[in-house]
């Protein structure tokens, strides 16, 4: 059974870097074919996939939020991370980390309320 589990501060200043962790547990995160993704979903709006990284390190950006956006991972303790950086309130949201084996999503994390607050 695969797991995630996301992991990281709720609230964050403006400004600031938002800074989440996905663990992966049931499966590799450098297992052929599968991507990575980081999804968010803010009040009263829908999901929105954020980026992927996929099981060779290739990263992929959604591109309203790719210059402040970036997605690593770390192979040895099979965890995949997020920063966001300069965030406002717009920033708002539970983020989500989910794999993606293609055609869906297959397996999500409960997700993380991250609220942007001073």
């Amino acid at each position: 059974q695969v797991q995630l589990q996301e992991s990281g501060p709720g609230l964050v200043k403006p400004s600031q870097t938002l800074s989440l962790t996905c663990t992966v547990s049931g499966d590799r995160i450098t297992t052929s074919y599968y991507g990575w993704s980081w999804i968010r979903q803010s009040p009263g709006k829908g999901l929105e996939w954020m980026g992927l990284i996929d099981s060779e390190g290739s990263t992929y950006y959604r591109t309203s939020l790719k210059s402040r956006t970036s997605i690593s991972r770390d192979t040895s303790n099979n965890q995949f991370s997020l920063e966001l950086t300069s965030v406002t309130p717009e920033d708002t949201a539970v983020y989500y980390c989910a794999r993606d084996n293609g055609l869906m999503y297959d397996y999500w994390g409960q997700g993380t309320q991250v609220t942007v607050s001073s």
